[in-house]
């Protein structure tokens, strides 16, 4: 069903880069849009921005997926708003930079709650309904690194995306017959604030436009991906390359190859 009238998806870390450009596909197929994010203000803009192109219904839900209650306080407020949830997109994410040792545990608690916990609550809460109405759309944004060995640095970055990857597929197999399919979205490197943020523009930067893609490219492939109910979908030219030859690659050689180039994606 490529028509999303009728129906509303729920799109995590809506208001910057992948996430912002979900909201414009899926309200562009007539999808109602559910945004949730920190940022209110954004979310705000974006709602007004998408309601007055696409005459759909934007509903904007600031939060915080870090939190630990931060699942049930968003769930809460769709249910306020008498809202049911056909689509999901588990787009919120970020980067913890630095090597593990060195870096306190509570940042990357958080960053397992929003990278890992909460995409798994928010499907468990709202995968049963789906399958009740058989109807349901997942997209859980991972990366083309959690099909790599993990690099020194952001630790638990690759291991949250393989996990991710993993979690997709199995949702698929068990709820395919449902109507209720899932994909894990693959990019490498995209044009979002993400590396501003965590401090590597400048190392990222080093690499051609040919490795790059749009947030814009990335979402729209993942919709076309869920939609025709495939497993998982790698953007990006380069991306697909890297992932084809790690399945080839002797771990020992994968794992010195991820290592020399780890520097360029660590924080000075």
């Amino acid at each position: 069903m490529d028509d999303g009238r009728g129906r509303t998806v729920l799109i995590t870390g809506a208001s910057a880069g992948i996430g912002k450009a979900f909201a414009e596909v899926f309200a562009a197929k007539g999808w109602s849009v559910v945004l949730t994010a920190r940022r209110l203000e954004r979310l705000e803009a974006l709602a007004d921005e998408l309601t007055k192109k696409h005459k759909v219904a934007v509903t904007p839900i600031a939060g915080d997926l870090a939190q630990p209650d931060g699942v049930k306080c968003l769930i809460e407020a769709i249910s306020d708003h008498r809202l049911m949830i056909d689509g999901l997109v588990n787009n919120a994410g970020y980067g913890v930079p630095g090597y593990y040792a060195r870096t306190r545990w509570e940042d990357q608690e958080a960053f397992l709650r929003v990278m890992v916990t909460a995409p798994c609550e928010l499907s468990h809460v709202l995968l049963t309904p789906m399958v009740q109405r058989r109807f349901g759309r997942i997209i859980n944004v991972a990366s083309v690194a959690g099909l790599v060995p993990g690099s020194a640095g952001h630790t638990l970055y690759s291991a949250a995306k393989s996990f991710m990857i993993k979690f997709s597929q199995s949702l698929l197999l068990e709820n395919r017959k449902a109507n209720v399919l899932t994909t894990a979205l693959c990019p490498g490197f995209t044009y979002t604030e993400f590396h501003d943020v965590t401090g590597t523009r400048e190392q990222v930067s080093r690499y051609g436009k040919h490795w790059w893609s749009t947030a814009e490219e990335v979402a729209a492939a993942g919709y076309e991906g869920v939609m025709a109910g495939r497993s998982m979908v790698i953007t990006g030219r380069r991306s697909k390359q890297i992932a084809a030859l790690m399945k080839v690659l002797p771990d020992r050689v994968a794992l010195g190859m991820v290592e020399r180039q780890s520097k360029s994606f660590r924080a000075k």
